[in-house]
């Protein structure tokens, strides 16, 4: 149930049928990509505040909130590191694959048409950026769409941890500079520019590892930590690159959790909408512990019956997620202006999904909540205007 942060895209272009055709040529292309590289499939032989979870013995344990809050921070270091030297980020610096800068460009230019094929209105979006961070974006999605594969592709049947471990590998040669292929190379070159760390991206395998051995989240700080590793990594990969606007006077640490729940929110809100379609998979991704206070079992989901309890219980659901997008919009206000377009498409597309589960009586069993093209290519212009709008720490500061 693994699904990226960002949006799949309007401004569809070819039939549906062409998409397939193409989307199943890239999968067994990647597919191919991987068993040549080794990463084999042969059979196994948180804006958010950090709290503590209290033992029965007077111990405490770190909550999943607060193991992730450390990652945070460490993001938010790393950056301010590099905005207190005197490198620019927006500057050029020297090719990280001066031997063949052309393939370099290709290498790009094919990650940009990966993501104008499956996140359309973000590639809309990163058109605005400067011609570095956009090709950066682009690397990141491309990296993050086929992890996401592994575990969600035609082939998930076949991945094993072993698989996932020399993924893993092969990640920590990306960030050393030896890229096996294009799109790796796009990535090492990316991350030899900006201040991206490598463990938002380890984070997000081991998400994918969770995939493989958990189908059941016993209460909602256990659904946290999945929801940061499949989708709030991306938010710690992006924040880097996107860069924070040089006007605003949040502190790093505030801007980076804000991308963190956006990140959390945006899964939240495929798990709402997804519920009838990972329950025909045996997946339940809903806190265990809050079904049982609903009065619901297992035994409902898979029925798919749309009960008062169940009404009672979305409504709740939908409630916590509403929450984190807010807690997301303060920090999109603080990103460079000209990142800030594509951020907000995506939080106003995804945010309109759980507008849909409602519209649909909660029934996310037998009805896919989505958003029409009309109501998409109205978000587009709003969430321009909002890109235009100073950073909120700043007008606060003015008041």
């Amino acid at each position: 149930m693994s699904t990226l942060l960002l949006p799949t895209g309007v401004l569809a272009l070819t039939e549906a049928s062409q998409r397939r055709r193409r989307r199943r040529r890239c999968i067994h292309s990647l597919y191919a990509e991987l068993k040549s590289a080794g990463v084999g499939f042969e059979p196994e032989k948180s804006a958010i505040i950090p709290r503590a979870t209290s033992l029965a013995a007077g111990q405490v344990a770190v909550s999943s909130e607060q193991k992730v809050y450390d990652v945070v921070v460490k993001q938010a270091a790393l950056v301010r590191k590099k905005l207190s030297s005197n490198t620019s980020i927006d500057q050029k610096p020297e090719m990280a694959f001066p031997r063949s800068p052309s393939l370099l460009k290709e290498a790009y230019d094919r990650c940009g048409e990966v993501c104008a094929e499956y996140a359309k209105t973000f590639y809309l979006g990163t058109l605005l950026m400067t011609p570095e961070r956009r090709k950066a974006i682009w690397a990141i999605y491309v990296w993050c769409r086929r992890t996401d594969e592994l575990v969600d592709g035609p082939n998930a049947s076949q991945i094993t941890p072993t698989a996932l471990d020399r993924w893993g590998s092969r990640l920590d040669d990306v960030f050393s500079g030896q890229p096996y292929d294009m799109f790796d190379a796009a990535l090492s070159d990316t991350v030899s520019k900006f201040p991206v760390d490598i463990q938002p991206f380890r984070d997000m395998i081991e998400g994918m590892r969770m995939d493989l051995r958990k189908s059941r989240y016993k209460n909602f700080d256990e659904l946290y930590l999945y929801c940061y590793y499949v989708a709030g990594t991306v938010g710690l990969m992006s924040v880097p690159v996107m860069g924070i606007a040089p006007e605003s006077r949040a502190s790093t640490e505030s801007v980076y959790s804000a991308a963190l729940a956006l990140g959390i929110a945006n899964q939240l809100t495929n798990i709402l909408r997804d519920v009838g379609e990972d329950a025909s998979r045996g997946r339940i991704y809903l806190p265990q512990d809050e079904l049982a206070q609903a009065g619901l079992s297992d035994e409902d989901i898979f029925e798919g019956k749309v009960t008062d309890r169940w009404r009672s219980f979305m409504k709740n659901q939908i409630e916590r997620a509403r929450m984190f997008f807010k807690e997301a919009e303060i920090g999109v206000t603080e990103l460079n202006q000209a990142s800030r377009w594509p951020v907000w498409a995506s939080l106003a597309l995804y945010r309109q999904i759980l507008d849909e589960i409602e519209a649909n009586d909660y029934d996310n069993f037998a009805k896919r909540a989505y958003v029409s093209k009309a109501k998409k290519l109205m978000a587009l212009p709003i969430a321009y205007g909002k890109s235009l709008v100073r950073p909120s720490s700043l007008l606060q500061s003015n008041s």
